[in-house]
C-alpha cells in the first residue's frame, strides 16, 4: 500500500512496468555503477602503475576477485554509502557529498581484502570522473539490454502487419480528406522503416567518457608521475572498462571538469524522434480506429467507460501518446542543458543527471502501452474496401494522369471539373469515360486501371527492404 503515497506515477502506478530500470537509473545503481568505476580504477591503476616500475604492488588475482565480489552486495552498497553521506559511520563524519562517501566506503570494505595501496582509490580523480563514466554505463547498458531489444520487439509485431495486409487496399487521407488509396501494410511499413532507421543511428553512437582530472588537464596526475603518459592510461582504462562491461565507450580527451555530454545529446535527440513517430502512429491508429477501420478487440473483464458499457477505448494508444509526449519534454530539456556549463565546471548537470532514468522510463511505458495496442487490433477490410469503393473520385489522378501520357489537352481541368466539390459515383465516372471524344483504346487503358484496386507498388514497397 505504501505505493499509495508515491509522488512520482514511476514508483506508483506505474512501477510494474518498468521496473526492470531500477538495475540502470535507480540511486542505488547509481551508487553500485560508482562503486565498480572507482574499484575498475584501483585495479588498473595499480596494475598500470607497476609495470611502469612504480612503487606500486600489482594486486594479486585473490584481491582482485575479492574486490569484485562487491559488485554482488548491491543492496548493502547502497545502505551503507547513504548511512556515511549522512550520518557517518564510526570514525568516519558525514560527508554530504555522494562520491566521497563511496570513496570512504570502499577503504573501509577493502582494508579487510587489499593489504596495499588503499590511498591510490580516488586517485587524481574528481567526482565527475567518476560520475560521466557511471551514467555513460548505465545509459549504454540500458540502451543495449531493454530499450534496443523492445524496438526489435515492436518492429516484429508492426511487421506482422506489414506483410498479412501488403496487398490489402487501404483509404488514404491528405488533408484531412480522402486521397488516392494505399495498403494498410504499406502505412505500417513506413513507420517500420522510420523506427528501423532511427534504431541503426542509436546503435552507431559512440558514448564518450573522460577521465583527466579538476579541469581536464590531467594536472594532479602530472603532479604525482610527471612521466607517465596519462592519456595513453585514458586510453588503455576505456579499453579494460569495455572489456570488463561488454561495451564501446570512447575515451574524451578535451573537456573541462565536465565531460561535455555531446554524445548523451545525440542520443537523446535518437530517442526523442523514435518517440514523435510513435506519437504520429498512435494518432493514426486511433484515428483509424474512431474511423472503424480497425477494431479493439475486448479484454475480459475490463472497463471502457464509467457510464457507458459498450465503450472499448483506444486507451493503450492514448496512454503511448501522453507518455512519448512527456518523455520528449524532459529529452528537449537534456538537449539544451546538458552541453551548456559555466567556465569549467558548475553543478546544475548534477541534479539533472538524476532524471535521464524518468526520461527513458517514460519513452518505454509509452513504447510497452503501444505494444499493447497492436495486439488488440485487428483490421476492418470490409469496411476499408467499402470506403474506397465509396469514393470513386480518387481514381481522378490515375485518369488525368493517363490523358496527358497521350498528350490530351487540359487532361487535369477536365478531371477537376467533373470531381472538385463533387460526390460523384461509379456510374458518373463511367459516364464521363464514355460520353468523352476520347479513342477507343484510351478507353479501354481507362477502363483496365479502374477495374483493379488503384493501390501502385505498395505490395512490392512492403516487401523491400531500404538502401542502406
Amino acid at each position: 500500500m505504501e505505493k499509495l503515497y508515491s509522488i512520482s506515477p514511476l514508483d506508483g502506478r506505474y512501477h510494474s512496468k518498468v521496473d526492470d530500470l531500477r538495475d540502470y537509473f535507480s540511486e542505488s545503481a547509481l551508487i553500485n555503477h560508482r562503486i565498480m568505476v572507482e574499484c575498475e580504477y584501483f585495479i588498473f591503476l595499480t596494475s598500470y602503475l607497476n609495470s611502469k616500475k612504480k612503487a606500486v604492488k600489482k594486486l594479486t588475482g585473490k584481491e582482485i576477485k575479492e574486490i569484485r565480489e562487491i559488485y554482488l552486495l548491491k543492496d548493502k552498497n547502497a545502505f551503507e554509502v547513504k548511512k556515511i553521506e549522512f550520518s557517518g559511520d564510526k570514525n568516519i563524519k558525514p560527508t554530504n557529498h555522494d562520491v566521497k562517501a563511496v570513496e570512504y566506503y570502499l577503504k573501509k570494505t577493502l582494508s579487510k581484502k587489499v593489504k596495499n595501496n588503499l590511498e591510490l582509490i580516488h586517485f587524481g580523480l574528481t567526482s565527475e570522473d567518476v560520475n560521466n563514466i557511471s551514467y555513460s554505463i548505465m545509459i549504454s547498458s540500458f540502451l543495449r539490454d531493454i530499450y534496443i531489444k523492445e524496438i526489435n520487439r515492436l518492429l516484429k509485431s508492426l511487421n506482422f502487419f506489414v506483410f498479412k495486409y501488403s496487398k490489402t487496399p487501404f483509404p488514404a487521407r491528405t488533408h484531412g480528406q480522402i486521397a488516392s488509396p494505399t495498403t494498410f501494410g504499406k502505412e505500417i511499413k513506413n513507420f517500420c522503416e522510420r523506427i528501423n532507421n532511427q534504431k541503426k543511428e542509436i546503435q552507431k553512437c559512440e558514448i564518450k567518457i573522460k577521465l583527466n582530472g579538476a579541469v581536464g588537464n590531467y594536472n594532479a596526475f602530472v603532479a604525482a608521475y610527471p612521466d607517465i603518459n596519462w592519456i595513453d592510461f585514458t586510453k588503455k582504462f576505456t579499453n579494460h572498462l569495455n572489456a570488463f562491461i561488454k561495451l564501446s565507450l570512447k575515451p574524451n580527451l578535451h573537456t573541462t571538469q565536465i565531460e561535455n555530454h555531446d554524445s548523451w545529446v545525440a542520443i537523446f535527440d535518437r530517442v526523442k524522434l523514435i518517440n514523435n513517430i510513435l506519437i504520429g502512429f498512435s494518432q493514426d491508429i486511433w484515428r483509424y480506429i474512431s474511423d472503424d477501420l480497425l477494431i479493439l478487440k475486448p479484454v475480459e473483464g475490463e472497463v471502457g467507460s464509467s457510464t457507458m458499457p459498450h465503450k472499448v477505448n483506444p486507451i493503450n494508444f492514448e496512454n503511448a501518446e501522453g507518455n512519448l509526449q512527456f518523455a520528449n519534454a524532459i529529452l528537449e530539456f537534456f538537449s539544451s542543458k546538458f552541453p551548456i556549463s559555466r567556465m569549467q565546471r558548475d553543478l546544475t548537470d548534477s541534479t539533472v543527471e538524476r532524471n535521464i532514468g524518468v526520461a527513458f522510463a517514460h519513452s518505454l511505458i509509452g513504447l510497452r502501452s503501444l505494444m499493447e495496442g497492436i495486439n488488440k487490433i485487428t483490421l476492418n477490410e470490409s469496411r476499408a474496401l467499402k470506403m474506397i469503393k465509396e469514393h470513386p473520385e480518387v481514381y481522378a489522378e490515375a485518369i488525368q494522369t493517363i490523358l496527358r501520357k497521350h498528350q490530351v489537352k487540359e487532361a487535369y481541368e477536365r478531371l477537376k471539373k467533373l470531381t472538385r466539390g463533387n460526390r460523384v459515383s461509379e456510374k458518373d465516372m463511367e459516364n464521363f469515360i464514355e460520353n468523352s471524344d476520347l479513342t477507343q483504346k484510351i478507353k479501354k487503358e481507362i477502363k483496365t486501371v479502374l477495374s483493379k484496386p488503384y493501390i501502385g507498388i505498395a505490395d512490392k514497397l512492403c516487401k523491400s527492404k531500404s538502401e542502406e
